[in-house]
C-alpha cells in the first residue's frame, strides 16, 4: 500500500498516545511551526527535526508500514512511546496535503529504517528454523505439578477466609480495612495464583466504595468462591470450562488455536494500570469472519505497551485464539499488511439482543465482566442522574456504566449523535455499557474514538 494515498485522521492517530498528557502536548506540535526537513516515502516513512528548548533540533522518524505496527525513533530523552514528538509528526503528516512532502529520507532516518530492516530478517530467518524441543521435559513437568500444589493450597486457604468472613459478619470486613486484604492477596501471590491476588485486592476497596457495599461485597465472595472451587474441582469440569478456570486463576497459557487470517478493523484501543503493570487492550472486528478478537499486549509501570494500532484501520493478519470457554484473547500471529481506512464497520445489535448475548457468555464464564458489543441505531439520552442508550427504533435502553457516564468520552458521543442515532462499540456487563468507539448513521464517516 502507498502510504500517501491515504490519510489517517487526528483521532486515529491520537490513539496511539501513551497518555492525556502526550496527547496533548503531541497536538501542540502537530502544525508547521516547529518542524523543518520534513519529509515522506511510498513505503510509509515519515521523519523531520523538531525545534526543541536545546539548540539542535530533535531527529524523529516513524515507520508507519512496520508489519507489527507503527515504529518509532526520536532523539529525545522522553521516555514514553510514542512520544509528543512522533505524535506531532504524525498529525503533520494526516493533516493538508504538501504539509510532508514525499522525499528521500535523511542519512539518520534511513540508518535506524536499515537497522530494523535487519533485525527483523534476523528474526525471520530464526523463526523459520527447526524448533529446538524443551531442554528437560520432565523437568518441566515437575515445576507444572509443584505450582498446581501451591495454588491448591492458596485456594484453600482463601476458602477458609471467605468462611470466617461470612460467618463473623460483612460488617467486620469495614473494620478490618484494606490490610487484611493486601495480606490475604500476598498469600495468594505466594501461592503462584495471581489470578486470585488481583481479586482479592479488588474485595478490599469495596467497603469503601459507597452506599450498596456490603451487596457488591457479597457478590464477589460468591464469585471468588467459585472460581476457587472450579480450581479445587478442575478435573470435573469440562475442557473448556477448565481452560477458563486456568486463565482466571493466572495460570499462563499460549495461543494455540488454529488461525484465522482476515482483514481486522481495529474497533477500539485504551489502557488501564496498576502500581506494577500497564495493559494495553485492543478489539479486533473480521471483516469477513465477523470474529472479535482481543490483544493484550503490557508495559512496565510508567511505560506504554508496544503494541498500537490507530482505531478505525484495517489490516490483513493472521490470529490465533487462545484457549477457554467463550474466550476472545488472541494473538496476533503474522501480519501481511499495515493498517490503511476503511469504510468497513461492523455489525451491530439491539440493545435488548445486547442484554440477552452477555447473560448468555456468563454460562461458559461466570467471572466475565463484559462482553464486546457493537449497538445498531442508539442515541445518548440523559436518564436521571446518569445517561443511557436508547434503541431508536424500540423501546429499549441499555444504561451506562457509572465509570463511562463520568468520562469526558461521553461528550464526544452526544456531540457526534446530536440527537441522531448513532453507531457504537463498547463493552456490555452487569454494570452497564461502556462506549468505546462511535460511528455517525450513513454508510461513511469517520470512527470517533471515546477512550
Amino acid at each position: 500500500m502507498t502510504q500517501q494515498g491515504v490519510r489517517w485522521t487526528a483521532d486515529q492517530v491520537l490513539a496511539l498516545a501513551p497518555d492525556v498528557s502526550s496527547r496533548k502536548a503531541g497536538s501542540k506540535l502537530g502544525a508547521a511551526g516547529p518542524w523543518s526537513e520534513a519529509g515522506s516515502s511510498d513505503e510509509g516513512t515519515v521523519w523531520g527535526l523538531c525545534k526543541g528548548s536545546g539548540s539542535k533540533p530533535y531527529q524523529t522518524v516513524v515507520d508507519i508500514a512496520d508489519a507489527t505496527g507503527p515504529a518509532y525513533k526520536c532523539s529525545c530523552p522522553s521516555r514514553k512511546f510514542p512520544c509528543k514528538h512522533a505524535l506531532g509528526l504524525l498529525l503533520l503528516w494526516a493533516g493538508e496535503d504538501g504539509a510532508v512532502p514525499r522525499g528521500e529520507a535523511p542519512g539518520w532516518a534511513e540508518e535506524w529504517l536499515a537497522g530494523r530492516r535487519k533485525r527483523a530478517e534476523e528474526k525471520r530467518a530464526a523463526a523459520d528454523g527447526s524448533p529446538s524441543p524443551s531442554a528437560d521435559p520432565e523437568a518441566a513437568r515437575h515445576r507444572a505439578e509443584r505450582r498446581a500444589e501451591r495454588i491448591t493450597a492458596g485456594a484453600t486457604e482463601l476458602e477458609q477466609r471467605l468462611t470466617d468472613l461470612l460467618r463473623g459478619g460483612l460488617a467486620t470486613a469495614e473494620q478490618a480495612g484494606y490490610g487484611m486484604w493486601e495480606e490475604t492477596a500476598a498469600r495468594m501471590v505466594d501461592a503462584q495464583a495471581p489470578g486470585l491476588a488481583s481479586r482479592v485486592r479488588e474485595l478490599g476497596a469495596i467497603p469503601a466504595s459507597g452506599p450498596g457495599w456490603p451487596v457488591r461485597l457479597l457478590e464477589e465472595c460468591a464469585l471468588l468462591h467459585l472460581l476457587d472451587q472450579g480450581w479445587l474441582r478442575r478435573d470435573e469440569l469440562p475442557e473448556g470450562l477448565a481452560a477458563t478456570v486456568r486463565s482466571r486463576i493466572g495460570l499462563p497459557g499460549s495461543a494455540d488455536g488454529p488461525p484465522v487470517r482476515d482483514h481486522w478493523l481495529v474497533l477500539a484501543q485504551y489502557e488501564t494500570a496498576d502500581a506494577r503493570l500497564t495493559t494495553r487492550r485492543i478489539w479486533l472486528h473480521g471483516t469477513e469472519s465477523g470474529r472479535t478478537a482481543l490483544l493484550l499486549s503490557y508495559g512496565a509501570a510508567g511505560r506504554a505497551p508496544e503494541l498500537s494500532l490507530p482505531v478505525g484501520l484495517a489490516f490483513e493478519a493472521e490470529v490465533a485464539a487462545y484457549p477457554g470457554a467463550g474466550q476472545l484473547r488472541s494473538a496476533l500471529v503474522e501480519r501481511f499488511t499495515p493498517p490503511a481506512p476503511t469504510d468497513v464497520r461492523p455489525t451491530g445489535t439491539t440493545t435488548t439482543r445486547a442484554a440477552e448475548r452477555y447473560g448468555k457468555a456468563l454460562l461458559d464464564d461466570p467471572w466475565l465482566t463484559s462482553v464486546p458489543t457493537t449497538l445498531d441505531r442508539v442515541i445518548p439520552v440523559p436518564a436521571g442522574g446518569s445517561w443511557q442508550l436508547a434503541d431508536a427504533d424500540t423501546d429499549s435502553a441499555l444504561p451506562l456504566a457509572p465509570s463511562a457516564a463520568a468520562h469526558p468520552g461521553l461528550w464526544r458521543l452526544v456531540a457526534l449523535s446530536g440527537g441522531a442515532p448513532v453507531k457504537v462499540f463498547g463493552e456490555c456487563g452487569h454494570r452497564g455499557f461502556t462506549p468505546l468507539t462511535a460511528w455517525p448513521e450513513g454508510p461513511t464517516g469517520q470512527a470517533v474514538p471515546l477512550c
